[in-house]
């Protein structure tokens, strides 16, 4: 067994000592927010008693051919990031965990999985940051890819502790730090329709885009196109905030039942207008943080059939929202899986890229809080009651659109792909760079910017 303290905490004031693997494999629920299934989870430490640094997680690739270049690409990741945040790591802890595949046994797994781990071992030793440890974490057990000793890791493994019943989980309980299920449980709360009511939402995008899609190729059309969807997204948000508590199983089930298809479907197509989405971005503190994050759940889980790209746009509002309002884990599913649905999506690119560096939201958050003040003397894209609040007039941007499709242009669905990590540098050019570079991909079933 590999013997050497890792010291965390869930504050400055509390720290906690781990001492071997069954220890780090306890501890990577607390790290992450969540646990992380089907997941390659990297942690960087620093100093001599191996303080926990960055970290960073990706869905494990499921072709063996993409396990090199993704292990290069994300010691890289770790490395450079943990450099711009701090300081360069002195180790890396590396977790795989996976649950045994139909006919797989875990210790099969852990075999299976083991090319993947000596590949992202060498991949930070080329870097000259060595791997303390590497863990496999499958089916309630634990392997140590670095420990040869059978006596302490024998080849079936050795299992987790019980939840709740170790140190680590008594101090995080103490310092109100929480785990919130699996990633898998997670990610379906964002996870588009696969019910009998995907083809009533389906059908309700396929009309909206019809009659969206003029009114967009026309600069006056699209400013009112973009007022409509601030007001309608207000007027959901009001809706979902007054209707009665539910519990965290209910809310998602009242909040769907709250949204009609064709509202859902109006506002979606809206979000992918880049301008409307960065005022959308605004709400983003308070209660109003509260009820965005909620619309943006309901919104990305009625992107269905051809429009699973659509969905890129209320993922990152959901994953922006969720970061500024200090729910880490949250931010990056919900970031994770919008460049899932749009690997190029530019405004996921960024604030993934800043949320696992550690960078404070609230560079992005002052600089909306600029674009805001200012802005809107009339009051147009908001709703009636607030507009009185606001003084002030700023000249709209104006953008041009690409050429749009034909209305009865059938889409192929984009073949999934897992995002590499991003190399954008600083999360305030989220706007910037988008007012700079903005384009529009308009039509049928493509009302959307890749921005």
């Amino acid at each position: 067994m590999n013997k050497r303290d890792e010291t965390t905490g869930p504050s400055d004031a509390q720290q906690i000592t781990l001492r071997g693997p069954a220890d780090l494999a306890d501890a990577l629920p607390y790290l992450m927010g969540f646990h992380p299934n089907d997941s390659v989870v990297m942690v960087a430490l620093h100093g001599g008693r191996g303080r926990f640094g960055g970290r960073l997680r990706l869905g494990i690739p499921p072709e063996p051919e993409e396990w090199a270049p993704v292990a290069d690409q994300l010691a890289q990741c770790l490395i450079e990031g943990s450099e711009r945040r701090e300081t360069r790591p002195d180790a890396i802890v590396v977790f795989l965990c996976q649950d045994p595949a139909e006919g797989e046994s875990a210790p099969q797994t852990m075999e299976r999985l083991r090319p993947l781990a000596q590949r992202l071992r060498t991949a930070c030793g080329a870097l000259d940051v060595p791997v303390l440890e590497a863990l496999c974490i499958s089916d309630g057990r634990y392997w140590s890819y670095c420990c040869p000793d059978d006596r302490c890791c024998p080849a079936e493994g050795n299992p987790l502790a019980l939840p709740g019943t170790t140190v680590m989980a008594a101090a995080a309980a103490y310092a109100g730090v929480q785990v919130r299920g699996s990633l898998r449980d997670m990610e379906a709360r964002l996870t588009p329709w696969e019910s009998p009511a995907a083809h009533e939402q389906e059908k309700a995008l396929d009309e909206a885009g019809a009659e969206l899609v003029s009114r967009i190729l026309d600069v006056d059309g699209r400013g009112e196109v973009r007022r409509e969807t601030l007001t309608l997204a207000r007027d959901l948000m009001e809706r979902l905030g007054g209707a009665q508590a539910a519990g965290p199983a209910g809310e998602d089930v009242r909040d769907d039942a709250l949204i009609a298809a064709d509202e859902a479907a109006a506002v979606i197509l809206g979000l992918q207008d880049r301008e409307t989405r960065d005022r959308a971005a605004e709400w983003m503190e308070g209660l109003e943080a509260e009820t965005a994050l909620r619309l943006w759940r309901a919104l990305a889980r009625r992107c269905v059939g051809p429009y699973v790209e659509h969905a890129a746009a209320p993922l990152t509002l959901a994953g922006w929202v969720s970061w500024s309002t200090g729910d880490e884990a949250g931010a990056r599913v919900a970031l994770g899986l919008a460049l899932r649905a749009d690997p190029a999506y530019t405004f996921a690119q960024l604030l993934h890229e800043a949320c696992n560096q550690g960078l404070d939201p609230e560079t992005l958050r002052s600089c909306l809080r600029g674009e805001r003040v200012p802005r809107d003397g009339d009051g147009s894209d908001r709703a009636p009651e607030e507009r009185h609040r606001h003084s002030g007039r700023r000249p709209e941007r104006r953008t041009g659109p690409r050429p749009a499709r034909a209305p009865d242009a059938k889409r192929k669905r984009r073949t999934t792909q897992r995002p590499a990590p991003g190399t954008a540098s600083h999360p305030r050019s989220a706007v910037s760079r988008d007012g700079a570079r903005d384009t529009r991909r308009l039509g049928h079933r493509g009302t959307r910017s890749r921005e």
